[in-house]
């Protein structure tokens, strides 16, 4: 038998101070539906046809291995893949890319736009990936893959960015990460220079870390130099990305 049930049931003390809800982090696409946005679909295939493009224009003009080595054609060959899966996946209303590989994309493609504009691209002799002792010509093939590799793909990305893109995705913890691609090129660059003969031209593809120029001791200072800079800019990236406006609503 079971103890009878009391009438007259105690009033229970209340529980002191607020009562602390814990965060919950529910998805976007759990609150609403994701949507085809094909207008994103077709300017992301366009940003990676642009990107595309100046690398063929490149390999077309310049010996493939050298091409290949530069920092800017692999920035642009992220971009692209980046670009065409998000056009999918947008055109599809799947679940977005990582914000850690699209914000990846978008700070490599950017520092590649700004080293050339700001460090290479009045230079003397003129920086070329192909070779050429003389200024690129405008209009001229050479001229355009410049452009199409360090103007238009970095603009199409930034837009992309700040139009296309939902704000407060990016976080600071991922910097750090950002931040190993450009060091793994570093040891990259500075093996293959080891392993050409020296004289051997193109054997220091960037005038700023070329040792047989500056030493070691200066090429180190300059990419330590370059590194610190990198690291500031995917930092107001993500500081940047928290304080915009949002454009595209409640769109995942």
């Amino acid at each position: 038998m079971t103890a009878p049930i009391p009438r007259d049931i105690p009033d229970l003390p209340a529980v002191p101070g607020t009562p602390v809800l814990l965060p919950g982090h529910v998805p976007a696409t759990a609150v609403v539906a994701p949507t085809r946005r094909p207008l994103t679909a077709v300017f992301r295939l366009l940003t990676a046809a642009l990107a595309s493009a100046g690398v063929a224009l490149e390999l077309l003009l310049g010996s493939p291995g050298q091409i290949m080595s530069y920092f800017g054609i692999q920035a642009a060959i992220f971009l692209a893949l980046v670009s065409l899966a998000s056009a999918r996946r947008a055109w599809q209303a799947s679940r977005p890319l990582s914000s850690s590989l699209t914000g990846a994309a978008l700070l490599y493609i950017v520092i590649s736009g700004l080293v050339y504009h700001l460090l290479l691209g009045h230079t003397t002799p003129p920086f070329s990936m192909t070779g050429a002792t003389h200024p690129p010509v405008a209009w001229h093939g050479q001229w355009l893959a410049l452009q199409l590799l360090y103007t238009a793909a970095p603009v199409a990305a930034l837009v992309d960015w700040l139009i296309l893109t939902p704000p407060a995705r990016l976080r600071l913890r991922q910097t750090a990460g950002w931040m190993l691609y450009p060091l793994a090129y570093l040891a990259f660059f500075l093996t293959r220079a080891e392993l050409l003969l020296p004289g051997t031209p193109g054997r220091y593809l960037y005038p700023f870390l070329d040792a047989e120029q500056h030493g070691y001791r200066g090429a180190l200072a300059n990419a330590l130099l370059l590194g610190l800079a990198f690291y500031t800019l995917a930092v107001l990236l993500v500081a940047l990305d928290h304080t915009r406006p949002n454009p595209v609503g409640r769109r995942p």
